[in-house]
């Protein structure tokens, strides 16, 4: 059964925002760095942002189980039975975080038969959110303002394609998909914001041919879809969760005006870097 979604927005706001108080307590001091075992980066505000999801969402939906990138070794044979679980990245950027560029984000999801049926993406430094629940369509909140903005996508006519990425775009599929687009402008972003921006209509489409988790993409492509685009891999097919022993998410594109074939833009080849 799924759970009444608009009456968890707040509450789950709530936690989130503790989660974040949490991570800025640590983002001006001397943290420690380790290295996970794929030789990503591990800070303490992970750890802290963990700890409080995990418990503040475990006593809001004690009925529903979490996974967060954290806890990621819930082996398959628990997780394939679950019908409704949390899908959180406490930290989504760390490098960024690492960096003290702001451009850092706490994702939740709320996963229904596999499906992100609530998405909820917050930046700490700005403090703004972006949420949406399946069929209530997508907001912004803005810092402590007590009313949200609805946002759209935005459709493409004449205008020149605007892509989000990381700044760096080496990567050589990426590169190929730029050519074939001719006309475009490319904006650098860390973390989710890259899809927020789509949802919001500034930017049109953020093509991923790289490795990402299930965590990075599902409070997205909640988000995304409220708002008018799609987040799909690349035969255009919307992603799917918790269906498999891995959490790895094939190579995806996500966009805001679906008249486009954007398919015709990607690589048939292309080497699954990540940047």
């Amino acid at each position: 059964m799924q759970p009444d979604l608009s009456s968890l927005i707040e509450p789950t706001l709530d936690v989130v925002r503790d989660a974040s108080d949490r991570i800025l307590d640590i983002y001006d001091t001397d943290f420690e760095i380790q290295s996970k075992q794929d030789e990503t980066p591990l800070t303490s505000a992970d750890i802290a942002s963990h700890d409080t999801l995990v418990a503040g969402l475990s006593q809001l939906t004690p009925s529903i189980p979490v996974l967060s990138e954290e806890s990621n070794q819930i082996p398959y044979s628990v997780r394939s039975k679950w019908s409704n679980c949390w899908l959180v990245d406490p930290l989504d950027g760390t490098r960024e975080f690492i960096k003290q560029s702001g451009e850092f984000t706490i994702n939740v999801a709320l996963l229904h038969e596999h499906e992100p049926v609530l998405g909820l993406i917050y930046v700490p430094v700005s403090r703004i959110c972006y949420y949406a629940w399946r069929n209530g369509g997508a907001y912004k909140l803005t810092g402590n303002a007590s009313t949200p903005s609805k946002i759209y996508t935005r459709p493409i006519e004449n205008d020149t394609v605007r892509v989000a990425g990381s700044r760096s775009y080496a990567v050589k599929s990426l590169q190929i998909f730029l050519r074939r687009l001719d006309n475009y402008e490319y904006v650098g972003v860390g973390a989710a914001l890259k899809a927020c921006l789509i949802a919001e209509g500034l930017v049109d489409v953020y093509p991923r041919f790289g490795p990402t988790s299930e965590w990075d993409t599902a409070a997205s492509q909640c988000i995304l879809e409220e708002a008018g685009g799609q987040l799909t891999d690349l035969q255009l097919k919307p992603l799917r969760y918790n269906t498999k022993p891995s959490l790895k998410n094939p190579p995806f594109i996500a966009f805001g005006d679906d008249r486009r074939n954007w398919g015709k833009y990607i690589p048939e080849h292309f080497l699954e870097t990540n940047d």
